[in-house]
């Protein structure tokens, strides 16, 4: 039997001496997870907190051992006239037919396994709270350019650290929530506030990662150990008791607000300049440089700004990664002396302009873009790979956002890095499907090879996988 059965009928069957066991696991619309999915049910209590949590009905499957059974152990089976057989033919049940509205459904209601429905539901979730959080940024930083713009460069910094410190607190508990902050590969409207968010975003994952990799090996060097510390990729870390920490909460949160801030400076450029469609002239492009080094700097200095991370962060998050990286400035600094925080937020900036779509230009497909940037600055120097590391982990190889190939063909949407959990879009001769497909885990045992990522073909621009992307997945990718 494999089928949902409603919350009245499962508790009527214990109520009646029944047993329950699910076979999957239940969660609530949070992703709360009610009830194990090993769990025998023989009280009442377990299911009416299900109902008293908005479940209506529960799947019970027993290709994964789920199943019902009577008072004396015996399965108990749906016969043809929709009964539930006990031995006293007094207790028959007829099972009610479970009625799915929108209101209750997913949105894909025909997910075939419960664990990517719930998985989905969560994805919901977190992608409610963060257009909130990310909103409650933005209109933070519109009112922080807008105040050194009314004020000939004064602004609220307290206010700015507070909306920084709720949105990085949400960063931090949520799994991996900046996917769903840097979605808007498809518009360039107000691009400076958006970069502003999304670089924070991005580099608070990666420096929490960076953090506590990084502060592994350096403990276990302390302990005796000896880490292979020039390739990260090849092995993880392993959990110790830590002596040793590259940066504490409170340089954590500066770093966070040094990143939301790490553009200030653009404000005082002109947007002609930073609009332009075209090679910047050489002029325009020292005209451009200064907005770090010297327009940033001088607006921290006009509101008595002292902290050093937030200085560092503005002044250096174009300075280069490596020796002899070009068309880095300020042109005396040299990537040895760059902290590392400043190094993070370069890269995140680079990662988030290039998936961004610009008035002059369109925005590249993110699995690309993390492809070129690990090209770019693998090998390059020793600590640069730990940050590279914490980054391509952050990031994920197949980003939320992004369009894939699957072997047999098809066009799909990656709903989530970790899988990756995909979506198809499109049949084997890349025409819009006309219906919804149950998404795709790639890395569920025994997936079909046909249904792996195809990662020898390349992917198409945005803007044209844009247009061939059905209404439900157009949905995902706008914030509401």
């Amino acid at each position: 039997m494999n089928a949902k059965i409603s919350i009245d009928n499962l508790i009527e069957i214990v109520r009646t001496g029944g047993k329950i066991k699910t076979g999957v696991d239940v969660y609530n619309s949070k992703g709360i997870l009610l009830l194990d999915k090993d769990i025998l049910v023989e009280k009442v209590k377990i299911l009416e907190i299900l109902k008293d949590n908005g479940i209506k009905s529960v799947p019970v499957n027993t290709v994964f051992n789920g199943g019902l059974w009577d008072g004396n152990g015996n399965l108990m089976n749906v016969n043809s006239d929709g009964l539930i057989d006990f031995e006293d033919p007094d207790k028959q049940i007829i099972l009610e037919p479970v009625i799915e509205s929108p209101e209750t459904d997913s949105i894909f209601p025909d997910v075939a396994t419960n664990e990517i429905e719930m998985r989905l539901l969560e994805i919901e979730e977190i992608k409610k709270q963060a257009t909130k959080k990310y909103y409650d940024a933005k209109n933070s930083i519109k009112k922080v350019l807008a105040d050194i713009k009314n004020t000939g460069g004064q602004f609220d910094y307290v206010e700015v650290e507070a909306n920084v410190s709720d949105l990085v607190d949400f960063l931090v508990i949520a799994d991996n929530p900046f996917s769903y902050l840097t979605q808007e590969i498809f518009s360039y409207d107000d691009y400076l506030y958006n970069h502003s968010i999304n670089v924070c975003a991005i580099g608070t994952a990666v420096v929490n990662r960076f953090n506590t990799h990084f502060s592994g090996v350096v403990d276990g060097l302390l302990k005796g150990h000896t880490p292979d510390i020039y390739n990260p990729f090849e092995k993880e870390g392993k959990n110790q008791n830590p002596s040793y920490v590259t940066y504490y909460k409170d340089e954590l949160s500066d770093i966070s607000l040094g990143f939301f801030l790490h553009d200030i400076g653009k404000i005082i450029v002109s947007d002609e300049i930073l609009n332009k469609q075209g090679r910047l002239t050489a002029l325009e492009f020292e005209e451009v440089k200064k907005h770090s080094y010297e327009y940033g700097v001088d607006l921290l200095d006009k509101n008595h700004l002292k902290n050093s991370v937030i200085r560092n962060i503005i002044n250096y998050h174009h300075a280069p990664l490596y020796e002899g990286e070009e068309r880095c400035y300020p042109t005396q600094a040299h990537h040895t002396r760059i902290p590392l925080y400043a190094r993070i937020c370069k890269l995140a900036d680079i990662y988030d302009a290039m998936t961004s779509k610009r008035c002059y230009k369109e925005a590249i497909n993110p699995i690309n873009v993390v492809t070129q940037l690990f090209r770019t600055y693998a090998k390059k120097d020793r600590m640069l790979q730990y940050i590279l590391h914490a980054f391509v982990k952050s990031i994920g190889i197949y980003p939320p956002g992004s369009i894939i190939y699957l072997r047999n063909g098809q066009m799909a949407y990656v709903l989530e890095s970790d899988g990756p959990l995909v979506i198809p879009f499109t049949d084997d001769k890349e025409k819009t499907l006309k219906y919804k497909p149950d998404p795709i885990n790639i890395n569920t045992s025994g997936i079909e090879e046909s249904r792996k990522v195809d990662s020898r073909r390349s992917v198409k621009a945005p803007k044209d996988v844009y247009d061939m992307l059905p209404p439900y997945i157009k949905e995902i990718t706008a914030r509401s």
